[in-house]
């Protein structure tokens, strides 16, 4: 018998299972965190960055009456490969939000996480309740719209940077669960990860759902730019 006319083993019977579990999450704070802050920002960073670093990025903003909280990204993961990194005392590292492996789980959990995130920070402040601007940065603009068609929570102000809205979800569903709140897309003229054509197709997207948005750009690439997010703020002021 030649190996070509050998029976094919049948593959083994494999079973996926879940579990959840406790873990440690960590967020980061800029301004205050008791008292009687003005408006609240949750702010979501993007594919391969950590949230402290991100949130220096809003130091502009941070005049006393803002309290900004960044969450992190469940899944940290070293950015660079095994050889660039062997004799680095300080390699780099960067989070994600989800992998399309277990996405379901990946989205359920980061959710879940900023639901208790934003519950545990508000429940501090004093007064009436501040208000709430969420803002998502390139993959964080996925994350806060799957976290806000949810969420008990309610923004009064929705900007989506340099990314958009994921495509499973119904966007006049998800848009009724905003509850009227401002919609800002803002995209750099030279951001290389979101090309032109796909600003225009979410603007397409947005409009034909019948869902009101702005659009703003700035001449930069795909980062956060302080004299843009400055005046977004500006914007915010006494609404």
């Amino acid at each position: 018998m030649t190996d070509a006319d050998r029976p094919v083993p049948a593959p083994p019977a494999i079973t996926p299972h879940e579990i959840v579990v406790p873990r440690t999450a960590r967020y980061y704070t800029l301004g205050p965190t008791h008292g009687f802050p003005r408006e609240l920002w949750i702010v979501c960073h993007g594919y391969g960055q950590l949230a402290g670093r991100f949130l220096r990025q809003f130091a502009p903003l941070d005049d006393g009456t803002r309290l900004i909280v960044a969450p992190e990204a469940l899944s940290r993961f070293y950015l660079d490969p095994i050889p660039m990194r062997r004799n680095d005392p300080a390699p780099r590292i960067g989070a994600t939000w989800m992998t399309r492996e277990a996405r379901d789980a990946e989205i359920g959990d980061y959710v879940s996480y900023l639901e208790q995130v934003v519950t545990e920070v508000r429940h501090p402040l004093a007064g009436g309740a501040p208000r709430i601007v969420v803002l998502g940065f390139s993959q964080g603009t996925a994350t806060v719209s799957r976290w806000l068609a949810t969420s008990e929570h309610r923004a009064d102000q929705l900007v989506l940077w340099a990314g958009g809205i994921p495509p499973e979800l119904d966007l006049a569903a998800w848009s009724a669960r905003l509850h009227g709140a401002p919609i800002t897309l803002v995209v750099g003229d030279a951001d290389d990860m979101v090309p032109p054509a796909s600003v225009a197709a979410e603007a397409e997207r947005l409009s034909t759902a019948g869902v009101a948005f702005d659009l703003l750009r700035f001449p930069g690439g795909h980062t956060i730019d302080a004299d843009t997010l400055t005046k977004l703020a500006s914007g915010f002021a006494g609404h």
